[in-house]
């Protein structure tokens, strides 16, 4: 099933959605030790493997973390070939001094938020899809 491109159906039908819990992002050398169905998403850096996880795994895992985060999916199953999705609600999020970090799966876009602007975050978000013009 092809995801959508339309950039004005991809924004007034994103559908944000806030995900239960508190997220981290850890680095660790390598993964062996951490259960794979306890990682969320992982990216390998030539300085190390950037894992993300529910900040109380981390905790379990004795992981270092310094920015606690809220998981925001936008359900709107988005083409990984759209172009400027991102681009037009992490603007928005910035007008609103709101920093994200942005993971596209294969269905969905994922936006993580520092958790103490998850509330405003989605907020803007529902504002930007029922606002938005193209």
């Amino acid at each position: 099933m092809a995801g959508e491109t339309n950039l004005t159906e991809l924004i007034t039908s994103m559908s944000p959605e806030l995900q239960a819990g508190e997220y981290v992002f850890s680095t660790v050398t390598n993964t062996d030790s951490i259960p794979r169905d306890q990682i969320i998403g992982e990216f390998k850096e030539k300085e190390g493997v950037t894992i993300i996880l529910e900040r109380q795994k981390a905790d379990q895992f004795n992981l270092p973390y310094q920015y606690i985060a809220s998981w925001i999916t936008l359900k709107i199953h988005s083409s990984l070939d759209a172009v400027g999705l991102t681009a037009i609600f992490s603007a928005e999020l910035a007008k609103h001094n709101i920093s994200c970090n942005v993971i596209a799966g294969y269905y969905h876009d994922h936006i993580f938020v520092h958790i103490k602007d998850e509330k405003k975050a989605m907020k803007v978000l529902k504002k930007l899809s029922k606002d938005y013009k193209g």
